[in-house]
């Protein structure tokens, strides 16, 4: 239940920074409520996450899942752009966290 708890955090991760950049600093409501709303409830899941699962694992997913999440979004929907390069870090970035699982 741990794991399943931490991946769905570092889901909402990914909500709240990108709802952070398109919240213009706190300017936009909606934006703004779906940042807080989004924290809470990923900080939230990643402290339950904790009581099964090592803090430095757990940590680790949690930031790894929401950088790649991040990244893959600007990517696809925010100009970004796609570079093969990118998108082989985004690949060793999710190998690194499915390691992390496998030996913890």
């Amino acid at each position: 239940m741990s794991w399943i708890v931490l991946v769905l955090s570092g889901v909402l991760e990914a909500v709240w920074a990108t709802a952070l950049g398109k919240s213009e600093g706190f300017t936009r409501l909606w934006p703004t409520v779906v940042f807080v709303a989004a924290l809470l409830a990923s900080m939230g899941g990643l402290a339950f996450a904790m009581r099964g699962i090592s803090t430095g694992t757990a940590y680790a997913v949690w930031v790894g899942i929401g950088a790649a999440l991040t990244v893959l979004y600007a990517m696809v929907f925010g100009g970004d752009g796609f570079s093969p390069v990118k998108a082989l870090l985004i690949v060793g970035l999710v190998g690194c966290v499915v390691g992390l699982k496998l030996v913890e």
